[in-house]
């Protein structure tokens, strides 16, 4: 009996009798489902963390109930030892709305008696969402501007927590092991080559290692960190071709990057700072270990459209510090099989001043309507594509419909 099998649980807390549970029809768990976490949980040895991992790839109903009966299953082993036999039962009942001769015989009873309806309730006043009160960033900026929803979701109401991937986890990764890499090779160059392709093999080993748990099999994070390997060995090829083309020095790594815009307040980190040891200008560089633009030209265009404000905020953030800013940099590492040809805007020549002058202006704006507790509709983004790796996908209902499948013939 379900009840039996729940109050073992939680006397005991042995899997055997979690197993039991989760075999009943009142665990609400499919039975297909149920013997295929139990099955995995023969290999991992613990059945709750992996239904809660979400190690089987389920879709949305069964996964929504599989972390039920997770929920269910740590409430009851988490209630008080001293608990009566009756109290205990009672309690599990309630939890599953199982079936219990004793609940059965009180429902009859219930329904003897008249049912009194709640009065209904007001419908509240529509008002505004209230305003974002701490600090922006660029990337919560462009968030806005891919999807006004999906802003809303993630910083307004934090109702979905994202678990990350393993995309994530080797762009963290990667960004660490090139962060310790240039702490020990500030100025790149042609005699430093035996040291800095053995030295950045181990950051990259070192780096995947600490993000171990990113990755959800061994074979991904070996397959990642070969492809890491390989990349990371074209960039140094990269580096010691500018470096022997316009020596260079990285001034700093992860540099914080703060500035007030008209009493908004921004905050982000900058990947990497360089020196032209010629000109003694600045460069900003952005690592990005995923699709970006293809070139300059169209990276310059989705920040003159206001798609992407975060090599801008670098510009006005480093230039409010003092800096003579010269270009800046995206350099892709996400593909190990070509080389690494970064993305160079030159300011005052591929991206001009007052472009960067409105694109600052537009943060401004999107700042105070943000904070200003006015804001009632967060529009959906109008290309399904957005949708394709959000988190709040599934809770949201006005989201655009894919584009039609097309076959061919």
């Amino acid at each position: 009996m379900f009840v039996d099998d729940a109050v073992a649980w939680q006397r005991s807390g042995s899997e055997s009798s979690l197993l039991a549970m989760l075999r009943h029809k009142e665990s609400g768990v499919p039975h297909d489902i149920g013997a295929a976490y139990a099955t995995l949980a023969s290999r991992t040895g613990n059945l709750l963390d992996a239904m809660e991992a979400g190690r089987l790839a389920l879709p949305p109903p069964e996964r929504d109930a599989v972390l039920q009966f997770v929920r269910r299953a740590r409430r009851i082993r988490a209630l008080p030892d001293d608990l009566t036999a009756d109290a205990l039962r009672e309690a599990i009942v309630s939890s599953f709305d199982a079936a219990c001769p004793e609940r059965s015989r009180r429902a009859q009873d219930d329904n003897r008696s008249t049912i009194d309806l709640a009065p209904p309730m007001q419908r509240e006043a529509r008002r505004g969402v209230p305003g974002w009160q701490r600090h922006f960033s660029a990337s919560a900026l462009n968030l806005y501007a891919e999807c006004e929803r999906k802003w809303f979701y993630r910083y307004a109401c934090g109702a979905v927590e994202d678990p990350g991937s393993s995309a994530s986890a080797y762009g963290t990764a990667f960004h660490l092991a090139l962060e310790d890499f240039h702490g020990e090779f500030p100025r790149p160059g042609a005699a430093q080559e035996a040291a800095m392709r053995r030295r950045v093999r181990e950051c990259v080993t070192w780096a995947f290692e600490r993000q171990r748990d990113g990755f959800d099999t061994r074979v991904e994070f070996e397959l990642q960190l070969r492809r890491a390997q390989r990349t990371a060995q074209r960039y140094v090829d990269w580096l010691l071709a500018q470096a022997a083309q316009a020596p260079f020095e990285v001034l700093g790594r992860e540099v914080a990057a703060e500035i007030d815009l008209d009493g908004h307040a921004f905050v982000g980190y900058i990947d990497r700072l360089d020196r032209d040891e010629r000109t003694g200008a600045i460069g900003v560089v952005d690592y990005k270990t995923g699709s970006i633009a293809a070139n300059a030209a169209e990276y310059a265009e989705k920040v003159r459209r206001f798609r992407d404000f975060q090599l801008p905020f670098y510009y006005w953030a480093r230039t409010a510090a003092g800096d003579r800013v010269a270009k800046l940099v995206l350099i892709p590492l996400k593909d190990a099989l070509i080389d690494v040809r970064p993305v160079v805007l030159e300011v005052g020549k591929t991206i001009g001043l007052d472009e960067l002058e409105r694109s600052r202006r537009r943060m401004v704006e999107l700042s105070a309507a943000l904070s200003s507790g006015e804001n009632q509709q967060f529009a959906t983004a109008q290309s399904a594509a957005a949708c394709t790796y959000c988190a709040y996908a599934t809770a949201c209902g006005e989201k655009p419909s894919p584009e039609a499948q097309r076959f061919g013939s």
